[in-house]
Formats: C-alpha cells, sequence, structure tokens
C-alpha cells in the first residue's frame, strides 16, 4: 500500500486506507479520553487490514502523542500519584527491553502472551463479581505495580498493545473512573513519549508515515474530548463494566490473532 502515493504526495492518497484509518483513530481517541478502556487496541489492527503492522503503528504514534496531549488537558489535576509513581519506572524498563530485542520479539508471540493474560484477568473479575467479592478495591502492591507497568511497557513498545497489562493492575484498585482516566492518561502519555526516540530510531518514521500521520491528526483531539465527555456522565458501575468487556474483546482478538498468525 506504499506504493499509492505519488511523487508529488507524500502521504497515503489510498481512499481503502481511511476507510480503515478514520474509524480506527476515533476508536483510540475515545479510549485516549478514558471511555472503555482498552478498545484503542483496534487501532493498529484495523490500520493493518490496508498497510504493513509496522507501518500501522509507526503512524499512530505521532497521533497518540496528540491523543495524550488532549488527555493530559481533559483530566488536568485528577490522577492517583501512588500509582504512577509505583508503574511508570517499570514501564520505562519495559520500553528498553523491548527496544533491545525488537529484532527477535515477533508481534504474534506478544499479542498471544497479552490475550490469554488479559482473557484470565477477566475471568478472574467475573468470577470474584458472581461471588460477590468483585466489587472490593484492591490493595495497592509495588511489586504487581513495577510488574505490570514493565508487561505494559514493553508490549507497547513492540505491538502498541499496552492496555491490557496495565489495567490489570490499575482496575482492581477500583479508582474513580475520573481519576482512573486521569492516571492512565498520564501513564500513557509519559510512555508513548520515550517510545519516539527509539521509533526514530529504528527508522520507523519515514516521510509517508509522518505526513499521513499529519492527515489524520485532527480526529486525534476530537475523538479524545469525546471519550471524555462520556467518562464523566457515565456511572461508575456501568464504565467499570464497560471497561471489562472491552478488555475480553482485546483479549479474544488477540488470541485469535496470533493463532490465525502461527497456523
Amino acid at each position: 500500500m506504499r506504493g499509492t502515493e505519488s511523487p508529488a504526495m507524500t502521504f497515503i492518497a489510498d481512499p481503502w486506507f481511511y476507510y480503515a484509518a478514520i474509524p480506527a483513530v476515533m476508536l483510540v481517541g475515545l479510549s485516549k479520553g478514558g471511555f472503555a478502556g482498552g478498545v484503542g487496541f483496534v487501532g493498529v489492527p484495523l490500520m493493518s487490514l490496508v498497510i504493513g503492522p509496522v507501518q500501522a503503528a509507526a503512524i499512530l504514534l505521532p497521533i497518540l502523542c496528540v491523543m495524550d496531549a488532549a488527555a493530559l488537558w481533559t483530566w488536568r489535576g485528577v490522577y492517583d500519584r501512588r500509582l504512577l509513581i509505583d508503574m511508570i519506572p517499570g514501564s520505562l524498563a519495559g520500553i528498553a527491553l523491548g527496544w533491545l530485542l525488537a529484532a527477535s520479539v515477533t508481534v504474534t508471540m506478544i499479542r498471544l502472551v497479552v490475550g490469554l493474560v488479559a482473557f484470565a484477568f477477566v475471568a478472574r473479575w467475573l468470577f470474584l463479581k458472581l461471588s460477590r467479592r468483585g466489587d472490593r478495591a484492591a490493595a495497592p502492591n509495588r511489586v504487581a505495580a513495577a510488574f505490570w507497568g514493565a508487561v505494559s511497557g514493553f508490549t507497547s513498545f513492540v505491538a502498541h498493545v499496552g492496555g491490557p497489562p496495565y489495567q490489570v493492575y490499575a482496575l482492581p484498585l477500583r479508582l474513580d473512573p475520573k481519576i482512573l482516566s486521569g492516571t492512565t492518561a498520564i501513564f500513557f502519555a509519559v510512555t508513548n513519549a520515550v517510545k519516539l526516540a527509539p521509533y526514530f530510531a529504528l527508522g520507523q518514521f519515514d516521510a509517508v508515515n509522518l505526513a499521513t500521520s499529519a492527515v489524520l491528526m485532527p480526529i486525534a483531539p476530537l475523538a479524545t474530548l469525546a471519550g471524555a465527555w462520556l467518562v464523566r456522565r457515565m456511572r461508575p458501575d456501568l464504565f467499570y463494566a464497560l471497561t471489562y468487556a472491552a478488555v475480553a474483546l482485546i483479549a479474544l482478538k488477540l488470541i485469535y490473532d496470533a493463532v490465525v498468525d502461527l497456523l
């Protein structure tokens, strides 16, 4: 699909690309705004229907950074300080590991592992919910936070799938939806900003990818603000039910894609 641009046009011009990319950016933006937690994962898979997944990830990363800026402004001053202190160092370590192993780790295996972990996480929550223990808030745990922060940073770097590992730790804390959304915005703003340097070093930002990112960029803040608007008007119980449902769907999609690739 990279050959669809003309010599006078540096961005992707194929209309089929935008039929996939525009909905992808809108869904990612809603997720960045805090709505339905991890639905932003669908961004790269949707765009990968018409271009390669590596190019899709490279085009999406600058857009993610703009969305992060919109989310930071929207949720300014609303966050859980301890969660960030406990998870961000692990995320940075995970990004560094992903950079070191970029040439040897396959996206397929990352998808399979993350999908299985996320599915087990949702299944455990559902079991606790049915046994009337699912609404109890978990106690903060620095070791667990560092571990899941590292997994999130690693999978975010390799495949832009940092949401489910982050949620494995963050969701059971049962924070207020607004505080969770603000904390998540800061966590992934830091993660994505740090990813820019290694992505550049690996040669994933060329003129075509950056120009295509710029074409899609105006959608980013609007979709992010729409997601925040929905969160502010949603009951906490509905917010968590939708978020867990989104993580379950993401887990199944990750597992399905991985199995198809392996067969």
